[in-house]
């Protein structure tokens, strides 16, 4: 009780010390209007060296690999460098990103998430160019949704080419483990709850999490359950207060809801709490669709019969989107480099053989279906029919500053499991870093 006690506390002094703004001043919006600079088209063979900016290693790079193979058949006289920085959801990658960024070193191109991740950020702090003159010259205004081009640009450009669309709202389980439990996957909360108690009476984890980033990927899908879609964006767009009892239930749901997860979640990776599913220590487990690209091309279990998915509880009907895209930064020694990059990422060929493999579906309306498995057609179906809102943990609805600062709320609420101060915390965490403005 009295860490409990002291954690409020210094909560609280941060909050009014203004101490979450996440050390993202020197990356705000100058106050003059924004001097836009647009990529120059040229019809020059590139060469030299590209370095290539993600965190696509390990189970992920079977994907980022085969579109570097349709890159480099097509651009035989560049010198690919793939300068991936492993942690999931880019935790690592992002702060070396920064620290390069600021440096005035950036490398000629890099993975982000759609969304306010590179407009509230890198866009804000004038560090782009201007990709519209390419998406005009390759179509791309014709077979990208018009809603998904909206969210990568802004008045004065558009600013990534998308390679996928993921889906965060998942619940992954292993089908015969729930038959030989007795139990379905729970389509409410409510349901969770009750299935809980069966499993923990069988000593099996009713939810896997891992580290913090994942304890943040869940509360979102907690976030829509309780709140539903037109509150959940009105949140974001700043018409409900964070301080409003139906998001204090938000974290009091969630609370309850870690109750029925591991407790060795801090050392664990997001692979390694879908193994915890796939073995049968634990029943459910709640992440984006890259897990069905590590159970379907890294431990080749089949889609439908050996695991199982369906919407995390209470959002069926809603497809929580996060999409990871490329840009071109200011300054790059290579722009010809980057430019034919991005039109390999943007293109049918790339898309197509991009995604199967990382178990994400095309950003591209053109996409042909028959090359995905049965997850994916799933997947891409919902996205043409559901209602579609942005993921606060991968950086569609919120910017760098405020997910930084929203995760120390996490570790907080982690060890306090206090609803209000945390709900207090977000609300100045939101004014501090513009959110609903």
């Amino acid at each position: 009780m009295k860490k409990s006690i002291g954690l409020l506390i210094v909560l609280s002094l941060m909050v009014s010390a203004g101490l979450f703004a996440g050390g993202q001043e020197e990356e705000k919006a100058p106050a003059s209007p924004m001097d836009v600079e647009q990529v120059v088209l040229t019809d020059k063979a590139p060469s030299g060296d590209l370095e290539l900016f993600s965190w696509w290693a390990g189970d992920e790079a079977p994907a980022l690999e085969a579109l570097i193979k349709v890159y480099e058949s097509k651009y035989p006289n560049v010198n690919v460098i793939n300068a991936t920085v492993t942690g999931g959801s880019g935790v690592n990658a992002k702060a070396v990103l920064k620290t390069r960024m600021l440096g005035g070193d950036p490398p000629e191109t890099f993975q982000v998430h759609a969304g306010q991740e590179l407009i509230g950020t890198w866009v804000a702090a004038n560090r782009m160019l201007d990709l519209t003159p390419l998406f005009e010259e390759e179509g791309w205004m014709d077979v990208f949704p018009k809603d998904l081009i909206n969210l990568i640009g802004t008045d004065k450009g558009i600013w990534s080419v998308p390679v996928n669309i993921h889906r965060s709202n998942v619940l992954w389980y292993i089908p015969d483990n729930l038959k030989k439990w007795g139990v379905e996957a729970p389509k409410t909360w409510d349901d969770f709850f009750t299935v809980a108690e069966t499993l923990k009476s069988k000593g099996v984890v009713p939810l896997a999490v891992a580290q913090t980033w994942t304890v943040n990927h869940l509360w979102e899908s907690v976030a829509l359950g309780v709140l539903g879609a037109d509150d959940y964006d009105a949140l974001w767009n700043g018409e409900i207060s964070w301080t409003d009892p139906r998001v204090v239930k938000v974290w009091e749901t969630f609370g309850k809801i870690l109750s029925y997860t591991n407790t060795d979640a801090a050392s664990l990776s997001w692979q390694q709490a879908t193994d915890m599913v796939v073995i049968g220590d634990a029943a459910f487990n709640v992440m984006g669709d890259w897990a069905a690209g590590y159970l379907s091309t890294t431990l080749n279990i089949e889609p439908g019969s050996g695991y199982g998915w369906a919407p995390s509880p209470d959002t069926s009907g809603v497809f929580i989107f996060l999409a990871d895209s490329f840009g071109c930064p200011k300054g790059t020694n290579n722009p010809d480099a980057t430019l034919s990059w991005l039109k390999v990422c943007g293109s049918k060929e790339g898309s197509d053989t991009f995604n199967p493999l990382k178990g994400s579906i095309s950003a591209r309306t053109d996409s042909d279906l028959s090359l995905y498995n049965v997850y994916s057609q799933s997947a891409a179906k919902d996205f043409a029919k559901d209602r579609i809102v942005g993921s606060l943990a991968h950086g569609v609805v919120a910017n760098e500053g405020f997910m930084n600062d929203f995760s120390t709320v996490m570790e907080m609420f982690l060890t306090s499991r206090n609803a209000q101060q945390a709900a207090n915390a977000c609300q100045a965490i939101a004014i501090q870093n513009g959110i609903g403005k």
